[in-house]
């Protein structure tokens, strides 16, 4: 059947009309639901009551080592590096989070690029979002502060001279098929000191040092915090699942 091309415009015509005659004789309720409700959540010293606390600035208890306990240094309500112990991790693994965490770079300046300063937030331990010394310290821009390390620079570099800084991170774990394929990749927000660095970011693969990202398959990781030998701080830090 032919239609000519002032038919199929009035079908057209007449289309649209039906449809904005069924949109006006709708009522507001049309389009309202009330059921699954929200869960509640209240805030505690900023804290979410829904958080998992990892470090309160009391003990490691919710940590272990590569070499069994964690032994990192425990003071004044923060968490510094020991050089030489090695990284330390979350007992508890982790899939899709909102992880908050605040740092602080070493009070003694010492070293420049990347041996300033140096720690790291490995996410399920094998995607790192990187802690560096970034006050008037310049390195390779995929590895300064709030970088998805060696993949993607921050989108600004946020400086606060003898400040602690926060992140706010936001991630999605991939996703893998029994025959541990990718199916989807990983993505990470990231928010440092309140201003969006890394804005849904697809994550190739495992931050590594040398060569290219390496696809993984993996369920559930830990939150591990990197030994790079330099006495970085950390605080506050505290976990929400999604």
């Amino acid at each position: 059947m032919n239609f000519s091309l002032p038919s199929v415009l009035a079908l057209a015509i007449l289309c649209g009309a039906s449809a904005l005659h069924a949109q006006t004789n709708m009522k507001p309720s049309d389009t309202e639901y009330y059921s699954p409700v929200p869960p509640t959540i209240t805030l505690d010293k900023g804290i979410p009551s829904d958080a998992i606390v990892l470090f309160d600035g009391k003990d490691l208890s919710k940590w272990k080592s590569e070499k069994g306990k964690a032994n990192w240094t425990v003071a004044n309500n923060t968490l510094e590096v020991k050089p030489g112990s090695g990284n330390i991790e979350t007992a508890e693994h982790f899939a899709d989070f909102q992880l908050h965490i605040e740092w602080k770079s070493p009070e003694l300046i010492k070293g420049e690029g990347q041996g300033r300063g140096n720690s790291g937030i490995f996410l399920q331990g094998l995607y790192e979002i990187q802690v560096l010394d970034n006050n008037n310290n310049p390195t390779y821009v995929n590895g300064g502060a709030g970088s998805l390390y060696k993949q993607r620079p921050p989108l600004a570099q946020v400086i606060v001279a003898d400040k602690w800084h926060v992140y706010d991170i936001i991630y999605k774990a991939p996703q893998f098929n029994k025959d541990s394929l990718l199916i989807s990749k990983g993505t990470v927000t990231v928010l440092h000191n309140g201003v969006v660095v890394q804005n849904n970011t697809q994550i190739d693969g495992t931050t590594e040092y040398i060569g290219l990202p390496k696809q993984v398959s993996h369920g559930p990781g830990p939150i591990v915090l990197q030994d790079h030998g330099d006495l970085v701080q950390f605080r506050n830090i505290w976990l929400r699942k999604l």
